[in-house]
């Protein structure tokens, strides 16, 4: 494993000796051991799109890890007046051992690994957001124990994160159901239907019948701003709530990729019952990142 670009790139077995790792640095960070496995290692950190969750914990990650992280926003590079990403990935491959960029297409994160010669990280584009689909997948695995044989549904649009979580999910052996409205499918469904046990529906019930975990996140993307009234029209159905979980196993998990728009995609009693499970996911992000650091630049 070069780059993390996409879960498509990566194996089963990659994924698993990823989730191993980030379960030992999670238990080292727990009781207090240090692991400095990128002492004097330099990530620069990319964003032409804003975060919380990715850029404090990429950089908390890479301080942890005994290393030192570059926060770099579109301003303050020349990628963002023009310079060629070519270019770009040329001259930081120089003076960087890692990047992770989160941005709008995902070329520009194929270029950057094509033409650098560093590791890239997708830290989140249009069409994916590996990182964050790890951290799922590696809090799904810490409250059931496993993944393969779980079903695993989506309510609401198949976006960056339903690309990510249906392949990921395939691959670790999980049955993944997708409920979108018509014209909001998600672009790996050929893929998935094609690899594994797969279903698209319009039916949020129907998608969560059986489920051992119920996934969503915000009907309206970053970049999709100027969509939210036609898309809260077209989702208005796809909401995560009690009466749709009661098809779900009683002991299903709610998950959110964060930030959450309470009343919309899920409500205010559904996420409460099961914040501490969506935070556990987000802390993960950390640990299931710092494992990727490692597997990437030690």
């Amino acid at each position: 494993m070069k780059h993390f670009l996409k879960l498509g790139d990566v194996s089963a077995q990659e994924m698993q000796d990823i989730f191993e790792l980030a379960d030992q640095l999670k238990y080292e960070k727990k009781h207090g051991i240090a692991h400095p496995r990128l002492a004097g290692k330099t990530l620069g950190m990319i964003f032409q799109k804003s975060s919380t969750r990715t850029r404090v914990s990429f950089e908390a990650g890479m301080y942890q890890l005994g290393g030192s992280a570059l926060h770099l926003s579109s301003r303050d590079l020349q990628i963002g007046r023009g310079e060629p990403v070519q270019d770009t990935a040329r001259v930081l491959s120089r003076y960087l051992d890692g990047i992770m960029i989160r941005t709008f297409a995902q070329k520009e994160v194929e270029d950057l690994a094509e033409y650098g010669s560093i590791p890239v990280i997708n830290g989140l584009t249009d069409y994916a957001h590996p990182c964050q689909a790890m951290a799922d997948f590696m809090t799904i695995r810490e409250h059931k124990g496993a993944l393969a044989g779980l079903k695993l549904a989506f309510v609401g649009d198949g976006n960056n994160m339903a690309n990510s979580l249906i392949v990921g999910g395939v691959k670790v052996g999980m049955k993944v159901s997708i409920a979108c409205p018509e014209g909001y499918e998600p672009e790996v469904a050929d893929w998935a239907k094609a690899n594994g046990d797969f279903t698209i529906v319009r039916d949020p019930a129907e998608a969560a019948d059986g489920a051992d975990a119920v996934y969503t996140d915000v009907w309206a993307s970053m970049g999709q701003e100027g969509e939210a009234e036609k898309r809260m029209q077209a989702f208005r159905n796809y909401q995560v709530n009690e009466e749709n979980m009661r098809f779900a196993k009683p002991d299903a998990m709610v998950l959110h990729c964060l930030p959450a728009h309470r009343g919309e995609e899920i409500t205010e009693e559904t996420f409460e019952k099961h914040a501490g499970e969506i935070f556990d996911q987000a802390e993960n992000r950390l640990h299931v990142q710092k494992a990727i650091l490692v597997k990437l630049m030690a």
